[in-house]
């Protein structure tokens, strides 16, 4: 999965400034990514394959959220209420309401949403000076991209190519579209 814009140099810069408000936002998006795929669980138990791959997925981001609160701990900070993200919202309102539809665009946000975090936490890994937290951060945005794969996978099984194709790229557009509108923060997304 291509993204249609990159993520504004500026943002690595504030990033590495306020490490400490990305490590807290970082924190909620993996607790939300734990519960989003249970949620896809709940939703989609017929569809082959994906409550295992499910399961899965939310140990996974369960064992990133552990790591990041260990990371939190470390450095003296509390995770404290999550303020939302408007850029998950902004891509949770391109959802169509048929089922069916929905469906797809569930399993194609969520891929667009692993395929940002892998770009802004390879950014990190290239940028950070420490190097405990560089490897950390490589590793974490090599299994985001795993991920990206997998819910794109999960798209293919309930949609002919043609028909993700063409939702995929309206998704990616409406995706770059928010990218350029909504300010820098010192978050993943």
């Amino acid at each position: 999965m291509k993204l249609k814009a990159p993520t504004a140099p500026e943002w690595l810069a504030l990033a590495l400034r306020e490490l400490d408000a990305v490590l807290i936002d970082h924190a909620h998006c993996e607790k939300k990514a734990a519960a989003n795929a249970l949620s896809l669980l709940q939703a989609y138990p017929e569809v082959p394959g994906l409550p295992a791959q499910m399961a899965r997925l939310a140990r996974e981001e369960s064992a990133h959220l552990a790591r990041v609160l260990q990371l939190l701990e470390a450095r003296g900070l509390s995770l404290g209420r999550d303020a939302g993200d408007p850029y998950a919202q902004g891509l949770m309102a391109l959802l169509r309401h048929p089922a069916k539809e929905r469906q797809l665009d569930r399993f194609l946000v969520a891929g667009i949403i692993e395929a940002r975090s892998h770009e802004r936490l390879q950014l990190l890994a290239d940028g950070l000076a420490d190097e405990a937290l560089r490897r950390f951060y490589a590793e974490l945005a090599v299994s985001e991209d795993g991920h990206t794969t997998l819910f794109e996978r999960l798209a293919h099984q309930v949609a002919p190519a043609e028909v993700v194709a063409s939702r995929l790229d309206a998704l990616l557009e409406g995706e770059a579209a928010l990218i350029r509108r909504l300010p820098i923060r010192p978050a993943v997304h």
